[in-house]
């Protein structure tokens, strides 16, 4: 079997379903042709969790007639995505959901009809971007780049060279993912300033404003310089124009996973090969996640939208969205998942349901998430957070069949933790009630973040850290210590926990810098010191006590 549009058509179905795969229910030919001419939805990231999300639901109702057209993907970091899981396939890919019971569910996705590559080289591609932003059909474009790709900001504060290249260049000439994504708003302006959502469901704060603010500083800049048509920046403020709704989404979706393309290969699937890239990540024409999944967005669509509620989207307000946000990636998960994390990558666990195992780790999430976390909590309405961290501590990270690595959360570290711990600081701080002085789990946390970026286990091992933007500009920092030799880390360390963006307070100015700078120097007192210190400061009597 081999994954194309003509293997899972007519009587080429029997073997697929044989071998236990559930294939498109719907005119996979006309979908694509109503697509391609006149788009309702443009997703760019072509990763992972939207072809295991998004992409998943969208064929829910397609099947089910609730919607008529499917989803054209873009890459715009790289052409590898496209050109080597995309094209080869027909789009098509395989979502292996993996359940805490250890059943799998195999499933071909069809419902992405369409993919082009963001790249002005790539000149066919690029036009049909640009003509699909100017026609009446195309109600949102939906994003999954991770945080750093909104990043316009190096680590001192100053425009990106290649953002200040593309204020200079002008739209016509943009390269950078942002300044791309405004040349093609920029496009739909001239076209008669027509409606759109910019929907990021990308896992950060407010992502929408993020999105917008990136967004809106090409507009300002291009129009300062005459390079825009005038009224652009009016065009991208104005929500009944251009709306950049919240969202918050969740769904665990490691790489692709070599048990996985075993399993694929051995059901019949003579294509499943995962590739590694350029960049060193693995990719594949199989995406494999969990079960439980969530998203929710602002209901701000001022070109109207598909019917995705009827795919169990949730649809709310702006203040809605926030709560539920601050829930899941401030204090009910994200924060647990980094911490095990760094602390994975430092014991040399490479799995984090492996970590669950692990007494003292997991006791340091329940903590993290009921001690520290629910405290600032505000229940959304729409989900409730006891139930929600409830479901991640006892089924989702446990999930021994979900092969999820520190590794990979690891990565961009520096730009997960103004979110996923900086707005749980802010919280204290902001609650005359709270009492920042009770955190324990966050300060080891970060203390063990920076025990991370010397790059050397707790057996003493080198180990190679995980992608980070700001890796080479945080790592000099630590150049003069070493295990069993601190050094002057107090000074060495200042000027990273005294950095608003990594942390989103001054950690000296928020009163845990020193417990930081106390518990940093207990794991770097030697070998075998992170596990000592989560003995001295975690332990597990205390819940054991509770279970019993």
């Amino acid at each position: 079997m081999r994954l194309n549009r003509q293997s899972i058509s007519g009587e080429n179905r029997l073997p697929w379903i044989e071998n236990g795969f559930l294939l498109p229910e719907f005119d996979i030919e006309q979908v694509r042709k109503e697509t391609t001419e006149n788009p309702d939805w443009i997703h760019f990231g072509a990763g992972n969790i939207f072809r295991a999300f998004p992409a998943a639901v969208a064929q829910n109702l397609l099947e089910r007639g609730e919607m008529k057209k499917g989803i054209v993907a873009v890459s715009g970091f790289s052409n590898e995505p496209i050109d080597r899981t995309y094209t080869p396939y027909d789009n098509l890919s395989v979502l292996v959901t993996m359940k805490a019971d250890g059943s799998l569910e195999k499933r071909v996705i069809a419902s992405i009809v369409k993919a082009v590559v963001m790249d002005r080289q790539r000149q066919e591609d690029f036009a049909w971007l640009e003509e699909a932003f100017q026609k009446d059909s195309l109600q949102m474009a939906s994003i999954t780049i991770t945080e750093k790709g909104y990043k316009l900001i190096d680590g001192q504060g100053n425009y990106r060279e290649e953002i200040m290249d593309d204020f200079e260049a002008g739209p016509s000439e943009s390269t950078s993912y942002m300044g791309k994504l405004a040349s093609l708003l920029h496009v739909r302006f001239c076209a008669g300033k027509k409606p759109i959502a910019m929907v990021s469901m990308d896992n950060f704060s407010h992502n929408g404003d993020r999105l917008k603010e990136s967004i809106l500083a090409f507009a300002q800049e291009w129009e300062k310089r005459g390079l825009a048509e005038e009224g652009f920046s009016d065009y991208l403020s104005d929500v009944s124009k251009v709306s950049f709704p919240w969202t918050m989404i969740d769904k665990i979706t490691p790489g692709p996973d070599e048990a996985v393309e075993e399993m694929l290969l051995n059901a019949g699937l003579e294509d499943a090969g995962r590739i590694l890239t350029a960049r060193k990540s693995w990719i594949a024409p199989f995406v494999n996640a969990e079960e439980p999944q969530y998203l929710v967005i602002e209901d701000s669509f001022p070109n109207g939208r598909p019917p995705l509620e009827k795919g169990g989207i949730l649809f709310t307000e702006k203040e809605t969205v926030d709560k539920v946000e601050k829930m899941k990636v401030c204090t009910c998960l994200n924060p647990l998942h980094t911490a095990l994390a760094v602390f994975g990558c430092l014991l040399s666990y490479d799995r984090i349901s492996e970590e669950m195992k692990d007494p003292l780790l997991r006791e340091m999430v329940y903590r993290l998430g009921y001690e520290e976390g629910m405290p600032v909590v505000v229940h959304p309405g729409i989900l409730d957070p006891e139930k929600f961290l409830a479901e991640v501590l006892e089924e989702r990270i446990p999930n021994p069949f979900l092969p999820d690595t520190p590794q990979r959360i690891a990565m961009d570290t520096s730009q997960k933790i103004p979110i996923r711990f900086g707005e749980t600081l802010k919280a204290y701080l902001a609650d005359p009630t709270k009492d920042i002085n009770r955190l324990v789990v966050i300060p080891l946390v970060i203390a063990g973040w920076c025990r991370y970026l010397m790059a050397v286990d707790d057996a003493g091992h080198p180990f190679e850290p995980s992608p980070d933007p700001l890796y080479a500009v945080l790592k000099p920092h630590l150049n003069g210590i070493s295990l069993g030799n601190a050094g002057d880390y107090r000074r060495a360390l200042q000027p990273i926990l005294s950095n608003r963006q990594i942390f989103a307070v001054d950690l000296y100015d928020a009163g845990i810098a020193d417990r930081v700078l106390d518990y940093f120097e207990e794991m770097a007192a030697g070998t075998g010191a992170v596990r000592k210190i989560l003995e001295k400061y975690i332990g597990t009597e205390d819940r054991k006590a509770e279970e019993q």
